[in-house]
């Protein structure tokens, strides 16, 4: 069994995020983002983990999810967010257990709005094994052979 490590998994997810705010972002202005848009100040800001958001990062996203036109992306980046917590769980047995919530409400019926969710459900359940025996293997890393590459 190949192990998917926190990295990969959390890319999958940040990806998704970022797929997800450029076609809202198209839908909603028009256009690609501009530096005056709120969704794209804000695309850095979405991929860092709410635990580390300053003051000023989190009040920039809560003005983007203010509004419903941004509601996709806000679904997205939950997800997102629970998916670092789980990896940041330090009881590994909880954060396992996060991580098959994730997966389950993932596989489940997700709005065909959010395609990018539906995506990443899809790869997830595919992945699962894989993405959860990070959780019975500590310090598994495929990491090594990513320097190798």
């Amino acid at each position: 069994m190949a192990v998917m490590d926190p990295f990969h998994v959390v890319r999958l997810a940040g990806d998704a995020v970022e797929r997800c705010r450029r076609r809202v972002q198209q839908q909603v202005h028009g256009h690609r983002g501009r530096k005056t848009d709120p969704l794209y100040k804000a695309r850095r800001t979405l991929l860092t983990g709410a635990d580390l958001l300053t003051d000023r990062q989190y009040s920039r996203i809560q003005a983007v999810f203010e509004g419903d036109e941004h509601v996709e992306v806000e679904a997205t980046w939950a997800f997102y967010q629970h998916i670092v917590a789980a990896y940041r769980q330090p009881d590994r047995a909880k954060g396992k257990t996060m991580m098959q919530s994730l997966i389950a409400k993932l596989g489940r019926a997700v709005p065909k709005k959010l395609t990018e969710l539906a995506a990443l459900g899809r790869t997830l359940k595919k992945r699962s094994a894989d993405i959860l025996a990070y959780f019975d293997r500590p310090g598994t890393s495929n990491g090594p052979t990513e320097a190798i590459n």
